[in-house]
This record gives C-alpha cells, sequence and structure tokens, in this order.
C-alpha cells in the first residue's frame, strides 16, 4: 500500500516550486484567451514574464467579493450567444460553459461555480487517502447536494479513490442512524457537527454504529477537543479545507501539524485588503492560485485568514503548510458550513425598511452556532419578527433568532456581523 496518493507529494519542495512556476505562464496564457475576466486582471502583465514567485504580485489580487460583484454586473448587463452566456454566469471567470461542464452549483451571493468532468475535479482525494479511505470502502457523504458543491466534492474524490458513495445529504437524524446501521460504512464525510449529532441520537435510540473508523470533516472549524471526543467513540477524524471557487486548497494528515497545501496550487499569504505577501509565519489572507484549466482563478483572495508554517511535515509530505483556518479578513463568517456576508444582512434592511439598524451576532461553540440579529425596531410585533425570521431563512439559508432592541442601542462601529464564538 503505497504511503500517498500521488507520489508528488514526497518530492523535494523545490521541484515542485520549480515545475508549478515552469507550468503558470502557460496556464495564465490559456486562462486569458478562454476566461475575460481573467484577460482583464492580467492586463499589463506577460505571462511569459511570470517566472518567481515574486512576481505574482504584478498581477492584483482579486477577492471573492469582487468575484460576486463581477457575476452579478454582467447578469445584469449582458444576454446572447453561448459565450456571452457563460460570461454572463460566471463573471467572466470560467473558461468552460454548457457541456463542458457537469454541473453548475450556487453558493450565497449568489455566487455560481462550474464543475467539469475531468475525475476528482475538486481535488478532495488526496484528503480522503490521508485521513485512512481506501479503495473498495463504503462513504457514508452527509454534505448537501444541492445548490452547493459539498455533496459533489466528496462524491466525485471518493470516486477517484475507487469507494462507493451513499448520498446521505442533511438532516432526518433518525433516518441516517437506521441507513449507518444497515449499510455498515467505513467512513463518513461531513460537518464534524453533523455527524455529532447522528452519534448522540444513535446513543439515544440505542443503535450502535461500530462501522464508523473516520472520517473526514470540512465546512466548520474542528478543534482538538472535538478531535477528541471522536476518538472516544472509535472514530478517527480528520479535516479539510477548501471552497466552492477552489475547491480543497489544504488537508490534515496523520502528522496532525497543520494542514499540507494541496498540489497545482499556488498559496500566498498577504496582508489583508492588499497584494503585498507577508513573512512566513505572519498571519494574513490566504490567497491562491489555481492551474484549473476550466475555472482558472488567478490570485484569488479567500478572505480566509491563516499563516505559513515553517519545515516539512513530519508525514513527509513536502509541500507548504498552512496553520488552518483561523478566522475571516473581513466580517464574512462561516455558520454550519455556509457563509454569511455583510450584503445579505444588508438586503433584509433593505426588504424591511422598518428596521434602522441591524447586528448579527453568532455564538455558541462549533457544532452548536446561534445566530441571533439584534435588530433596532419600535414595531416588534410577532408577525414583523416572523417576516425578518423567514427572510434571513430565505437570504442566508439558515435559521436565525430576532431580537428587537431600542433604536440607538447598537454600537457604531460599522460592524454587520459579530462572530463571538469559542474555538476551544
Amino acid at each position: 500500500m503505497t504511503q500517498y496518493y500521488e507520489d508528488r507529494e514526497g518530492i523535494p519542495a523545490s521541484r515542485r516550486e520549480h515545475d508549478l512556476l515552469a507550468r503558470l505562464p502557460a496556464a495564465l496564457k490559456r486562462a486569458a484567451e478562454r476566461a475575460p475576466a481573467i484577460a482583464q486582471q492580467l492586463q499589463g502583465v506577460d505571462p511569459g514574464a511570470i517566472h518567481h514567485r515574486s512576481d505574482l504580485e504584478l498581477i492584483p489580487v482579486i477577492r471573492k467579493s469582487e468575484l460576486l460583484q463581477a457575476q452579478l454586473a454582467m447578469r445584469q448587463g449582458q444576454s446572447g450567444n453561448q459565450l456571452s452566456t457563460v460570461s454572463r454566469i460566471f463573471g467572466g471567470f470560467s473558461a468552460i460553459g454548457w457541456g463542458e461542464a457537469a454541473r453548475v452549483f450556487a453558493s450565497p451571493g449568489p455566487i455560481y461555480e462550474p464543475e467539469s468532468k475531468r475525475p476528482d475535479y475538486w481535488g478532495f482525494a488526496r484528503a480522503l487517502y490521508a485521513a485512512g479511505f481506501r479503495s473498495g470502502e463504503l462513504v457514508y457523504n452527509c454534505f448537501s447536494y444541492h445548490f452547493t458543491p459539498a455533496g459533489s466534492m466528496m462524491e466525485t474524490a471518493a470516486h477517484a479513490l475507487g469507494c462507493t458513495v451513499f448520498p446521505g445529504g442533511v438532516g432526518q437524524t433518525e433516518q441516517q442512524v437506521q441507513a449507518i446501521a444497515d449499510l455498515g460504512p467505513a467512513g463518513y464525510t461531513g460537518t464534524p457537527s453533523f455527524l455529532k449529532i447522528i452519534l448522540e441520537k444513535a446513543q439515544e435510540l440505542g443503535i450502535a454504529l461500530p462501522s464508523l473508523k473516520r472520517a473526514l470533516f470540512s465546512g466548520e472549524a474542528f478543534p482538538a477537543s472535538l478531535r477528541t471526543w471522536f476518538a472516544e467513540r472509535g472514530i478517527d477524524g480528520y479535516q479539510a479545507y477548501g471552497s466552492a471557487d477552489l475547491g480543497m486548497i489544504a488537508y490534515e494528515t496523520e502528522a496532525r501539524d497543520g494542514l499540507v497545501v494541496n498540489e497545482d496550487l499556488i498559496l500566498e499569504i498577504v496582508r489583508a485588503g492588499t497584494n503585498q505577501p507577508v513573512m512566513d509565519g505572519e498571519v494574513g489572507e490566504v490567497v491562491v492560485t489555481t492551474l484549473n484549466p476550466d475555472y482558472p482563478l488567478v490570485r484569488f483572495g479567500t478572505g480566509d485568514l491563516s499563516a505559513i508554517m515553517s519545515g516539512t511535515s513530519p508525514c513527509g509530505r513536502s509541500n507548504m503548510r498552512i496553520k488552518g483556518w483561523m478566522g475571516r479578513a473581513d466580517q464574512t463568517t462561516k455558520v454550519r458550513g455556509m457563509f454569511v456576508h455583510p450584503g445579505q444582512i444588508a438586503q433584509v434592511l433593505k426588504r424591511h425598511p422598518e428596521l434602522r439598524k441591524a447586528r448579527l451576532v453568532v455564538s455558541g461553540k462549533v457544532g452548536s452556532d446561534v445566530m441571533v440579529l439584534k435588530t433596532e425596531i419600535e414595531d416588534a410585533s410577532a408577525e414583523t419578527l416572523l417576516r425578518i425570521a423567514a427572510s434571513m431563512r430565505e437570504l442566508t439559508k439558515l435559521r436565525a433568532e430576532i431580537e428587537p432592541v431600542p433604536p440607538g442601542t447598537l454600537p457604531n462601529d460599522g460592524k454587520v456581523i459579530d462572530d463571538i464564538r469559542s474555538y476551544e
């Protein structure tokens, strides 16, 4: 049995860096030819002149919020032939369109993302392998299969690994317990909070689930305390960090020492809101250039905070390591696997002019998140609060409590989302 999913995970770091940068000029040229937004981003930059990592500073960072605005602007103003339709939907960032893409997904915003027909398109297979998943196993996938790509991310990775997948999705806890008891899957993919709910429900029902031995988690923080909780129940849990735009960015290995960056990505840590990389070890925004020929994002600012770790992972994988997810560079936050944007709160205010001001407070611990929308409002009738709650549910795909407060109560600090959760 091989040590790694691919042998190149253990090649010398200098060789990987050389290979990535040698491939980059042709990848940039191809992206500019097929994706108009990338061509605009690269205006005045000669792809053939990008030879070193420091040369990337010639290219401006495109942040997730800008991707959303580009998509919104083009959807509102362009229509016509096949090429313009693809540009209109994806904001000019996709190099493929209908027929070439196997699926299209929508993340909150909405931001639309293509998935091509290439095996393991999202790149999660090596994360599954590092977490102990092997060919011939049954994977119980509890990521959502509709709108967002998380379900497909894990399914396509499991198929690339040679596994069979049960599409469990989310919700229906008692049915999940029964299906796991019947099918006996070796591993679980999904959020840690949902597996915890399933296991607690199984205990309540008096049903043993001994087949589950491993799990690959994503979409939420996975603190050491939760890892210990699962280990006490015989489940070896690992985490992977990714996004709907880039796929898998970095993953945990048996070393339990940071997250190893995925192959075919060039990852930088920049000072939040700028183009400038920070020193290794300094916390900054994760910026990624992907060599994905279908959705070729260049210097894409994720809005996530992390830091580069020095040295090589004790597991022997030689790629760069990051400390993992350390918060958001902006006020966008993730709740139960879904991003919540300040713009969504602005949409609630626009829908309900009776609201003078609003502030979303996210509290609790990972796996038991609580969203409370504090609203300055004079008419705090039950009917009004129900309408606001319905708007929150529609716009964020999440439930939130609505807490009216007297006008002038909320701080005048510009904060729209206040994440006060504990990550211990």
